[in-house]
């Protein structure tokens, strides 16, 4: 299976490290929306969105290439990481595929080292997150989906 996934990962690279490690184990093209505003994605068959999650929702520029970008009646996932962990976070990307009639085959969510506003007085929350049981869970995912 063809699988693309378009990411954003700044300040702690959190959600690349997870994607770093999808990548050694099946051969997945990565698109950075720092990098690409408009990439064709109609050749793949399985398309992820992941990012790290600024005001609870994924990043503006991973919503933007979405919405741009997603072809319709494609199969989609989504991994992201956070400094606290709610069940929410993928609502508005959810909202913007639902409108190309994709059909969402999973989410991955995990901690992150996060440093944004008043974390970072304290030094942040979540030091060391994503560990090596995040990424192999990311992993696990990522294979159970991708059968």
């Amino acid at each position: 299976m063809k699988t693309a996934i378009v990411y954003y990962s700044r300040h702690h690279g959190n959600t690349k490290k997870l994607l770093d490690a999808i990548a050694t184990v099946d051969n997945v093209t990565l698109i950075d929306v720092t990098k690409h505003s408009a990439y064709s994605l109609s050749e793949f068959d399985l398309i992820g969105f992941a990012s790290g999650i600024y005001y609870q929702k994924f990043s503006k520029k991973v919503l933007d290439f979405a919405k741009s970008n997603l072809p319709f009646n494609k199969k989609v996932f989504f991994i992201y990481t956070c400094g606290i962990k709610f069940h929410f976070y993928t609502k508005a990307i959810r909202a913007v595929v639902s409108g190309k009639n994709a059909d969402i085959v999973g989410e991955y969510g995990c901690p992150g080292f996060d440093t944004f506003g008043p974390f970072k007085i304290v030094g942040g929350i979540r030091k060391g997150r994503p560990n090596e049981k995040d990424i192999a869970r990311a992993v696990q995912f990522f294979r159970r989906i991708s059968k």
